[in-house]
Formats: C-alpha cells, sequence, structure tokens
C-alpha cells in the first residue's frame, strides 16, 4: 500500500514562537519561548533556544524556517568574526543586524527567515532591530515577533516605557512571554532570556511553572 505523507509532515520544522527584545536604562533584554512546530499545529520539539548569540555583546531571535533562520545565523556569525578580525574591534550592533538583512534580501525567494537583533555596542549603547521575512530592517526601542505575538500587542504598548530599570524590564518580558505562552498554542515551554549590558551578558531561563499567571490562575 502507497503511503502518503499528510501536509504537517511535508512542511518544515518552523519556530512557531515568540520572540521581543526591549531596551532599558544601560542595556537591552532579548527572549523567547522554547517551542518548535510543524506546520503551525504539531509541536516538534519543547527546548529550542531560539536566543542566539553572535558575537561577544550582540545576540538574536529566530522566527520562521527552523532550518533556514539556523542556516543564516551560521553564515551571519562567519561574517561578523572575520569583520572583527579585520577591523581589530567587536562589531556594532548594526553590523550585525545588516549581515542578517543582507542574507535574508538576497535569498528571499528561497529562505523563509526573520530576526530581532539586539545588542551593546561602543558607539550607541543598547541597541534593538527587527529583520523582516524580506530582508527589511528596522530599529525601535521594543519589539516583537512570531505567531505568540499577535496575542501580546495590546501589553507591550500600555506597558513598555523608555528607559526601565534591569529589573523592570526582566518583569515586563517575562509578563509578555507569559501572556503569549498561555494564548497561543504553539508557544511555550520555557523562556529563555539575555540581558546585556556594557559590563557583560547575563543569561536568565524561567521554567514553565515559573513564569507569572494571568487568566490560567
Amino acid at each position: 500500500m502507497e503511503k502518503r505523507c499528510t501536509d504537517s509532515q511535508v512542511k518544515g520544522v518552523s519556530t512557531g514562537t515568540t520572540i521581543l527584545a526591549a531596551t532599558f536604562d544601560g542595556g537591552v533584554v532579548i527572549g523567547s519561548d522554547s517551542r518548535a512546530s510543524i506546520g503551525g499545529e504539531y509541536v516538534s520539539s519543547k527546548t529550542i533556544n531560539k536566543v542566539i548569540q553572535v558575537h561577544d555583546r550582540i545576540f538574536c531571535c529566530m522566527a520562521g524556517s527552523l532550518a533556514d533562520a539556523q542556516a543564516v545565523i551560521k553564515t551571519a556569525k562567519f561574517h561578523l568574526s572575520f569583520h572583527s578580525v579585520q577591523m581589530e574591534t567587536p562589531p556594532l550592533v548594526i553590523s550585525a543586524a545588516s549581515v542578517l538583512k543582507e542574507l535574508c534580501y538576497k535569498n528571499k525567494d528561497e529562505l523563509q527567515a526573520g530576526f530581532i537583533t539586539a545588542g551593546w555596542d561602543r558607539k550607541k549603547g543598547p541597541q534593538v532591530y527587527v529583520v523582516s521575512l524580506g530582508g527589511m530592517l528596522i530599529s525601535q526601542p521594543v519589539t516583537i515577533g512570531g505567531s505568540g505575538s499577535t496575542y501580546i500587542y495590546g501589553y507591550v504598548d500600555a506597558k513598555y516605557k523608555p528607559n526601565m530599570s534591569r529589573e523592570e524590564c526582566l518583569q515586563f518580558a517575562n509578563n509578555a512571554l507569559a501572556l503569549a505562552m498561555g494564548r497561543d498554542n504553539v508557544s511555550g515551554g520555557v523562556a529563555h532570556l539575555v540581558v546585556i549590558t556594557e559590563t557583560g551578558v547575563e543569561h536568565v531561563v524561567v521554567p514553565g511553572d515559573k513564569l507569572p499567571k494571568f487568566h490560567d490562575e
């Protein structure tokens, strides 16, 4: 008997995700949930870390096709490493975002990958950039993306404030991820957060049962 694949089996693995980044006074927080899905319906993994370090104080979150995003990040990391050796100085955050933008734009017909790039550099301090699926580059103080983001635009608009403290920004990011993960069927797992400042980088992992509770109480 001929075996036929279902629609979900022929679709690639997606990050099916909630990603975000927000600047605060002196730094930036970037984070995501930890699920990957197939076809937007079946959760294939609950342990994907979508917050990837591309240089010392530059991180990015990926959305879209997981394989495409990982390939782009691998290439971008090589370019940035080579760039830092040539220039004998760490790359700027805008340089990392621009590399991702160029890779996405030049391959927009073959790739389905979008990114949030965030970090700190000596020139502009904390920064957040969005690279869309087609390769458009936008600078924003706060941004969200992925399937779960559709549920939290109101919360982000209402609660984000410029020049928040580190603790306020971390709580804001935790709340936003918790709200999205509670509503979006393919967002969930744990929250991966990275705090980036001039003094260094701090990784924060919040288990699902430790996230803030809202409508699930």
